[in-house]
């Protein structure tokens, strides 16, 4: 944390901002806990340094303006981390933002939706996790187009699937509120059912999520963990993303339907 505070001066400023309202406390928090906007950003700008539509310092202002959403918004007597909170707050502005933009050419945006339709198509025919040989026979290519094309469309990928959690996410927010019996209950549904897919998910594939969300390493880093290229590591992460996204397209429609399970 920049301009590392103890746990009681951080207690003092949200005492400050939040009873007394002053904009100096609040100020200061942005600046403490700005870098968790950076460490947001250099995610998103790693996995996407092809592509150019991805401004760091257009990210960067994104991701303040949620951060002051989450100080404003932040409730400090309920029983929820502060930067656990603002990292969806962050990660959901940036979203946004992107959204309006519209920063994912067509063509990519159909090639993708192309690829999660054949890995649906034949998980379900199956009844286990594709591989890269059946995908590429379902979509009428060779193994190799179809490697070219998950990395093509790893960012887009990757944004993807943090706008799906989000949305999910958004969905138990609005049918509960944080703190009710219920919300507690969907929350820990949500992360059984993220677990169980990801445990369903291939051994390398599985290990690539593991290395990237829960150690935070780059793909490089991870390529050097498994012993195989940054490009292979990009190639197993898209397909391990597009089988999440599926699963969790159908756990938002059974959110809609209020039938989590």
């Amino acid at each position: 944390m920049s301009k590392r505070a103890t746990a009681t001066d951080l207690q003092n400023l949200w005492t400050d901002y939040k009873k007394h309202n002053k904009i100096e406390s609040r100020n200061e928090l942005i600046l403490k806990y700005s870098y968790l906007v950076k460490r947001v950003v250099s995610r998103l700008i790693h996995t996407n340094l092809s592509n150019p539509s991805l401004d760091m310092e257009d990210l960067l202002s994104y991701g303040i303006l949620g951060l002051i959403d989450a100080i404003e918004k932040y409730d400090p007597t309920r029983n929820v981390k502060f930067e656990t909170y603002a990292t969806f707050r962050i990660k959901g502005a940036i979203i946004d933002q992107l959204r309006k933009q519209d920063w994912v050419p067509r063509s990519l945006r159909t090639k993708t939706k192309q690829l999660s339709e054949a890995i649906h198509a034949v998980e379900k025919e199956l009844g286990r996790s594709a591989s890269d040989q059946e995908i590429a026979q379902t979509l009428g290519v060779s193994v190799e187009e179809l490697r070219r094309t998950m990395v093509e469309v790893h960012s887009f990928a990757v944004v993807s699937l943090e706008e799906q959690l989000y949305e999910v996410a958004n969905s138990l927010t609005v049918s509960s509120q944080y703190g009710d019996p219920e919300h507690a209950v969907q929350v820990n549904e949500l992360k059984r059912y993220l677990a169980k897919a990801i445990d369903e998910l291939p051994e390398r594939e599985r290990m690539v999520i593991s290395l990237y969300y829960f150690e935070e390493l780059t793909l490089k880093e991870i390529g050097m963990v498994l012993g195989i290229s940054e490009s292979r590591v990009s190639q197993l992460h898209t397909r391990a993303l597009l089988k999440l996204k599926n699963k969790l397209s159908r756990l938002k429609n059974d959110l809609l339907e209020g039938e989590l399970a």
